[in-house]
């Protein structure tokens, strides 16, 4: 009796909206990436007095893709809060973005007071009704007692198992009610949820004797090393068996692009080198990469001569498209451990390496470099590669510049691309590098973006200068939809529907009206020397490159096709 008494001594009294701010420091959460609104006052109220500080992002959606930047650059849950009804439908983009790319986030999203839920109140949305195929889970709070127990859960879900976000729908009144609770983290006890980490050791060695045996071996690797932090083991087990090694697109920085067993990204914008081992493969291990369309564009005709073991966390994807010959349903990190473990033996094929390091040198990622009248995209990206060392954060919008900053930048290290891949989102670029910067305050950020991405969130540019943030926003404009156009001219017929911009905002004043440096370059003659002059700078810059409306993003596989039939390779 004596040891409850001084249990409930140490409780207090806390506001929902109190409550839940003690629940976020609780869980370690640095910042929160944020738009107030009526249903969220009582937080925001919350959040005067306390040391979590709130980035007041310019537009829902740059807060989502904000806290993505952070969430890929650390490993971290990213933490949004929004109001309800259009707030949180304008976070929707940004959720189904992180679902797609297994990014951890808590969004908690405002909501009307609970009598009138259902009612059509003002700024009234079934945000659980919307976003339930889009999210790992998703909670409204309902009492005001569950309210510590879901936020446990909330941060459990979201960063455990296949990752992804988590929404916390809150009424009002759940804000405003009062409940008691301590400094103890809560127990979480879900039976229902239990992700299985740990591969089966006879599929293990089905693995490795298949490995063994192979004449013809290749390892693909996806960004399920790096949700793991299994990126330095798979680094050692990719050297202990001397293996070639192609990424997805999240997979870039793994392996270091330097590296003497890397073949580059696989798939449709892929090196030759890559698609080509894909196609000749005996035997094919894929650790957590999930097969997606853009690298299996035709299921039917992946990897035809391989046998296929596949180690992915969540189960649902194993088989999912490509049908595998040895599942390993585990964590990646742990999966890579027991690799490590077993009896080594030296697997002998050295014809096979030649033969895919002769590909890599002899087709490698190309361009018409004789070409001086313009400045290529790719030359810009080769440059900034160096002025970097290949050690900045680098983060895309989506489109051609996309494709070229994975084929052209030397990733060095895991977590060092953050792009929007499942999704393909426009407009992730400017507020993602913003996350990243605010959790990496002492590293260079670069965000390579077109001319349409730039126009979709650069209101988000407002904060730099607030925060004192050094990110350099690289615009690679080409005046239309790149890839876009690329399609319609590639295969229809080159009717330009809607993918050029007839007129554009000024970029150079629009960087001046945010007090933000503006750089245009525009001489192919002096462009080592302006990139070099730009980045000497400190502080954040626009830096609008020109370059042809009529570059193409090549090699490439056409839709539907099989990957060894790629249009466009250098030196064939």
């Amino acid at each position: 009796m004596e040891n409850v008494q001084t249990e409930e001594a140490t409780k207090q009294i806390y506001s929902g909206a109190q409550l839940l701010i003690h629940c976020l420091q609780k869980q370690s959460v640095e910042l929160i990436f944020g738009y107030p609104g009526g249903a969220v006052l009582p937080i925001y109220d919350a959040l005067y007095d306390a040391e979590i500080p709130n980035i007041l992002t310019r537009h829902e959606q740059g807060a989502v893709h904000a806290a993505q930047g952070y969430a890929k650059s650390t490993g971290n849950p990213g933490v949004v809060l929004v109001t309800s009804g259009p707030g949180a439908t304008n976070a929707v983009t940004g959720i189904a973005d992180a679902m797609a790319d297994s990014t951890p986030l808590i969004v908690i999203t405002g909501q009307v007071a609970s009598p009138v839920i259902g009612k059509d109140a003002f700024q009234e949305a079934d945000i659980l009704g919307i976003t339930l195929p889009i999210t790992k889970h998703n909670y409204q709070v309902r009492d005001i007692n569950d309210l510590e127990k879901t936020i446990a859960e909330a941060f459990h879900i979201a960063t455990t198992g296949r990752k992804g976000p988590v929404v916390i729908d809150l009424p009002k009144d759940m804000t405003l009610k009062v409940t008691q609770a301590d400094d103890a983290k809560q127990i979480v006890s879900l039976p229902t949820y239990q992700p299985n980490l740990n591969p089966s050791t006879s599929q293990i060695k089905r693995l490795m004797a298949g490995l063994q045996q192979a004449q013809r071996p290749l390892l693909l690797i996806g960004a399920g090393v790096t949700a793991a932090q299994g990126e330095w083991l798979l680094r050692e087990f990719v050297e202990k068996y001397e293996l070639p090694v192609i990424s997805t697109l999240l997979g870039l920085g793994i392996v270091p692009t330097s590296s003497p067993y890397f073949l580059g990204m696989g798939g449709m914008h892929g090196s030759y080198a890559a698609n080509m081992a894909l196609a000749e493969c005996d035997f094919l291990v894929n650790i957590g990469s999930r097969f997606d369309d853009r690298l299996a564009s035709c299921p039917s005709e992946f990897a035809p001569h391989a046998t296929i073991a596949h180690i992915d966390i969540d189960p649902a994807e194993i088989g999912k498209v490509i049908q595998t010959d040895i599942p390993i349903v585990g964590d990646a990190k742990v999966a890579l451990e027991h690799l490590l473990d077993y009896p080594y033996q030296k697997i002998e094929m050295t014809d096979w390496q030649e033969l895919c390091q002769s590909r890599k040198n002899n087709h490698p990622f190309g361009y018409d470099r004789a070409n001086t009248s313009e400045i290529k995209p790719q030359k810009v990206i080769e440059i900034i590669g160096e002025i970097t060392n290949g050690d900045a954060f680098v983060i895309t919008d989506v489109g051609q510049h996309q494709m070229w900053v994975a084929q052209y930048y030397p990733f060095n290290f895991a977590k060092q691309l953050i792009t929007s891949g499942g999704l393909g989102t426009m407009g992730y670029g400017i507020p993602a590098g913003i996350g990243a910067q605010f959790a990496h305050r002492n590293r260079d950020v670069v965000v390579f973006v077109g001319d349409g991405g730039f126009q979709m969130t650069n209101q988000e540019l407002a904060i730099l200068n607030e925060y004192e943030l050094n990110v350099k926003f690289v615009i690679l404009n080409n005046g239309s939809l790149g890839m876009v156009r690329q399609w319609q001219e590639r295969f229809h017929q080159n009717r330009l529907s809607a993918s050029v911009f007839n007129s554009q905002p000024d970029f150079m004043k629009l960087s001046e009206a945010y007090g933000i440096k503006g750089t245009r370059l525009v001489d192919p003659q002096t462009l080592t020397e302006d990139l070099n002059e730009a980045f000497t700078y400190k502080g954040p810059q626009v830096i609008e490159v020109i370059i042809s409306s009529e570059e193409h993003v090549l090699p490439m596989v056409p839709s539907g096709m099989p990957n060894h039939k790629m249009i466009g390779v250098e030196g064939l």
